[in-house]
């Protein structure tokens, strides 16, 4: 995959749930669809961060077998985490990174000191993957 597709609306939908849960970090799970060169974002399904935590985030169990139940019944998959960084750079943590092994989806991080997006994927290494709108 060599990009993701996210529109100005649905960056601007982030940004503003990452700035209602500061100083805690935010997260949302991303639906649509991929092909081998592009994730294209359809919808956004907002999450609750469940640790609460300016470092962490959880999405319960409940909000996930919903999260994925809504995107079939959609006829979308889930193709991406989203998560904020209130108070560092956008980019994956070694806890990101633990669980980006058992989410191999695209992970947009929004970092709340740049105001930047950006998005990975994990092979090897961690990847970029350039965000188009």
């Amino acid at each position: 995959m060599q990009k993701i597709i996210l529109t100005e609306s649905q960056k601007k939908i982030l940004a503003n749930h990452a700035s209602n849960e500061k100083p805690n970090e935010s997260c949302a799970v991303l639906f649509g669809t991929l092909d081998s060169q592009r994730t294209t974002v359809k919808e956004i399904f907002l999450t609750e961060n469940i640790d609460k935590s300016p470092i962490n985030f959880t999405i319960s169990n409940e909000q996930l077998i919903k999260c994925y139940k809504t995107a079939e019944e959609k006829k979308m998959e889930v193709v991406g985490i989203f998560h904020s960084h209130p108070n560092s750079e956008a980019y994956p943590s070694d806890t990101d990174k633990k669980f980006m092994y058992s989410n191999p989806v695209v992970w947009v991080i929004y970092s709340g000191i740049t105001n930047e997006f950006k998005a990975y994927v994990l092979e090897s290494d961690i990847v970029e993957v350039s965000i188009q709108t």
